[in-house]
């Protein structure tokens, strides 16, 4: 286990876990905001040094509620990448814990300088949850994305360690 809080569990994820991964991705509220990836792509990013994968659990009965994907281990300039966090159960408070956790883990644990991450312009509420977290809009990437017949947009948002308050 990676560590918890008095709601969740944040532990490695395994094998096994894939298949929930993979349906949270496919779940049509959640597919509209992240690229899927298949079931091979996490599996190479749970052997990718670079990369940490994680489940978040409900605290007392261990059910899986969702799932963070951390990229930059390795990065020289201890600038880490906010991935993937995706959330099940979504108005419980699990992404909030999550990332209260996340963020003391990339500063006072891994020792980074920056969390990073890309969200899509459209994905409101978790713009409000990376706004609260303390995360600040550095720009936009403009229409990067294909989507159908037109493209997404992505903004660009990071907190830094001298901005980090537990």
């Amino acid at each position: 286990m990676l560590d918890h809080s008095s709601i969740i569990n944040l532990r490695y994820s395994t094998v096994n876990d894939l298949e929930f991964v993979c349906e949270l991705e496919a779940d049509q509220e959640n597919a509209r905001f992240i690229i899927p990836w298949s079931m091979y792509i996490h599996k190479k990013a749970l052997e990718d040094k670079d990369i940490l994968h994680l489940i978040i659990e409900e605290r007392t009965s261990h059910e899986p509620v969702g799932y963070i994907i951390i990229a930059g281990l390795e990065n020289p300039n201890k600038s880490l990448e906010l991935r993937r966090i995706t959330i099940a159960k979504k108005g419980k408070g699990y992404g909030k814990e999550a990332f209260k956790i996340i963020k003391n883990w990339a500063f006072h644990v891994f020792n980074a300088n920056r969390l990073w991450l890309d969200v899509k312009e459209d994905n409101l509420r978790a713009l409000r949850l990376y706004q609260k977290q303390g995360f600040v809009l550095e720009g936009t990437l403009r229409e990067c994305i294909k989507n159908g017949d037109g493209y997404d947009s992505l903004h660009v948002m990071s907190i830094l360690r001298g901005e980090y308050t537990e």
